[in-house]
């Protein structure tokens, strides 16, 4: 570990890369942390200690909600768009040629996902604002309409403003920088989780700390098992004879990852689950239908198995779907075919796009199941033990630690390039 930070810091344009990174990360902590003028903190604090489904929004945020800062969203709006292109791009045909068109038609449809954020985030704006000012608490004060425009559009301006650090980071290719954004957010609320857990230790409840250790071990080691776990296909380049001379005829391996999405999926899964209950939050002290139907809406989410299945089959699907929109074995069967190179005992072309598409499918399931097992575990044991922050914490360690795996390859390939271009 030592000597790996030596080489980093040797390495001027990785070190600089680096502290460009760490930069960001500390803007967005700022920001976290400079509320919007008018705002009773306390009793958001109050509310939102009251309320699961805002609790946990609020942890996965980094604290953002509690405070009402500038990036109150968060990068939320975001994803929620990147999930809507991604899934349109599988169902429009203008989409579907465009994600086909290279680098010009993925910046395209980037562009579009920027542009959908921003009406995502002042809707999710408006709906925030709505919620708080609905409850109990004095959270907002008397508002006018200046003040209501004024606090949406600040609140999506932030949005945009994460959005604009996140692919500042991504280019900086040390790490997804939407992904390293929610991982500052975690990581900034252990300090407060590890507090929290001494002074209100109780002795005759060590079993209990023991079984959350336990669980964080085991949440660790899955995720590192399922994110470095892959097959390696044999694949072998034919012969080819110029003049007196044979050129090719080496034989290779191509590594299928048995889990090729990483994080997305647990984004994306906590992004949706947490969408219901959030839209009824904004109905239930209403009257009629619509109040009743709020309330259960509610009430179902609140139910941890009910809860579990729903965050299981969305983390298992969106492992699915996310690995067919990076994963194109058309693609990787005919460059074989271009290199001259064939898998033994596969015909080149469509057989090999068949064997490489069954072979990731039986690669997949095994890694979905176990994502969205390690997923649902610390909830499994949340309703034995009443706990809720297993709920947290086993969400929280999914992300910090495939981030990190992440991370951690990145600036290893960064280190490999810079050795092999003085080479």
């Amino acid at each position: 570990m030592i000597d790996k930070i030596k080489r980093i810091w040797k390495i001027k344009d990785l070190r600089a890369r680096i502290f460009f990174v760490l930069a960001m990360l500390v803007v967005f902590r700022a920001a976290a942390h400079v509320p919007l003028p008018g705002i009773n903190t306390e009793n958001l604090k109050a509310f939102l200690d009251g309320n699961q489904i805002l609790g946990l929004l609020n942890i996965f945020s980094g604290g953002t909600m509690e405070n009402f800062s500038l990036v109150l969203l968060g990068i939320a709006p975001y994803i929620t768009a990147s999930i809507i292109f991604q899934l349109l791009t599988m169902v429009v045909p203008q989409l579907e040629e465009l994600s086909k068109e290279g680098e010009s038609g993925q910046q395209k449809i980037n562009m579009y996902t920027r542009l959908a954020t921003v009406p995502l985030a002042l809707l999710q704006a408006f709906a925030m604002i709505k919620l708080l000012s609905q409850s109990q608490f004095d959270i907002m004060g008397t508002l006018d309409a200046f003040k209501y425009t004024s606090i949406m559009i600040t609140i999506t301006a932030g949005t945009i403003f994460l959005m604009w650090i996140g692919e500042l980071i991504s280019e900086k290719n040390i790490g997804n920088g939407i992904s390293l954004l929610i991982f500052a957010g975690i990581v900034s609320s252990l300090p407060t989780v590890v507090q929290n857990a001494i002074v209100n230790y109780d002795p005759s409840q060590l079993y209990l700390y023991v079984m959350f250790v336990g669980l964080a071990i085991v949440t660790i080691v899955g995720v590192v098992i399922i994110n470095e776990g892959q097959r390696n296909i044999p694949v072998s380049y034919a012969k080819q004879i110029r003049g007196n001379k044979t050129f090719g005829g080496n034989s290779s391996h191509l590594p299928l990852r048995v889990n090729m999405a990483g994080v997305i999926p647990i984004i994306f899964a906590i992004s949706v689950v947490l969408f219901p209950s959030m839209l009824a939050q904004l109905f239930v002290n209403g009257s009629g239908f619509m109040a009743s139907a709020s309330r259960a809406t509610i009430a179902l989410f609140n139910n941890q198995w009910f809860y579990g299945i729903v965050y299981f089959l969305l983390v298992f699907g969106f492992t699915y779907f996310y690995t067919a929109v990076i994963f194109h074995p058309q693609k990787m069967a005919e460059n074989l075919q271009r290199q001259g190179a064939f898998i033994p005992g596969i015909r080149p072309g469509k057989e090999t796009e068949k064997y490489l598409q069954s072979t990731m499918s039986k690669l997949l399931f095994s890694g979905a199941f176990f994502l969205g097992a390690i997923a649902v575990l610390p909830l499994i044991v949340q309703a034995f033990t009443g706990s809720q922050s297993l709920v947290i914490g086993g969400t929280s360690l999914l992300i910090v630690v495939s981030v990190a795996i992440e991370m951690a390859k990145q600036i290893e390939s960064q280190i490999k390039m810079h050795e092999y271009d003085r080479v």
